[in-house]
């Protein structure tokens, strides 16, 4: 058995590196005049690339072979919470200054948050149940089918974003693409016979 300890500490330390850079550039004021949005744009964002890179892993190792990357799908995927968890605060804190009571209408009133409210929510039970006691708690195949929420969360993720965006949808846009390709290939092989199949004859021998 491949020891992938080693392996993680890299991967945790670089998911760090994000945040770490985030923080540098707060703190010396390298962040534009509106530091509010500039915090929230980056998490926002953050919480979608690690979102596709967890989404990413089933098809990289499908297509490669290399089944060690299925390690390090959990920890992505938290971090891609532990972004959009910042993600959340950044709102909360700066844009209602912690005022509960307001959020409810302006989720309402506004959709792009809504959208995005519900995609953080549906990352929620997904986080929560990571641990290899959750996932024998709920069996494999219910584990598994809960854990397809991940699928409505990005897109939920990338419709926020593109609401969000009124004028540069550029990267909206190639998050979408990406995400589109990702799900994309699973439905191609959920769907595609399986090899060394025969094709069924649309006119068959008489």
């Amino acid at each position: 058995m491949t020891d992938t300890r080693f392996a993680k500490l890299v991967v945790f330390i670089n998911a760090l590196v994000p945040l770490t850079l985030l923080l540098w550039d707060v703190y010396h004021k390298q962040v534009g005049a509106n530091q509010v949005e500039f915090v929230t744009r980056t998490t926002g964002t953050l919480t979608l690339v690690f979102l596709l890179l967890a989404l990413a892993i089933t098809p990289l190792r499908r297509t490669t072979g290399a089944n060690l990357i299925v390690k390090f799908r959990r920890m992505i995927g938290l971090f891609a919470f532990f972004y959009g968890s910042l993600h959340l605060l950044t709102y909360v804190a700066f844009d209602r200054y912690f005022n509960l009571r307001s959020i409810p209408a302006d989720v309402v009133k506004r959709p792009f948050i809504t959208i995005g409210m519900a995609a953080f929510f549906l990352m929620v039970p997904l986080a929560v149940t990571s641990t290899n006691k959750m996932v024998k708690r709920l069996g494999g195949k219910r584990w598994r089918r809960l854990h397809k929420l991940v699928y409505l969360a990005g897109v939920g993720g990338v419709l926020h974003y593109w609401l969000l965006v009124k004028i540069d949808t550029r990267l909206p846009l190639t998050f979408a693409f990406i995400l589109a390709v990702l799900l994309g290939h699973r439905l191609l092989v959920k769907y595609s016979p399986p090899a060394g199949s025969q094709p069924t004859a649309i006119f068959p021998p008489r």
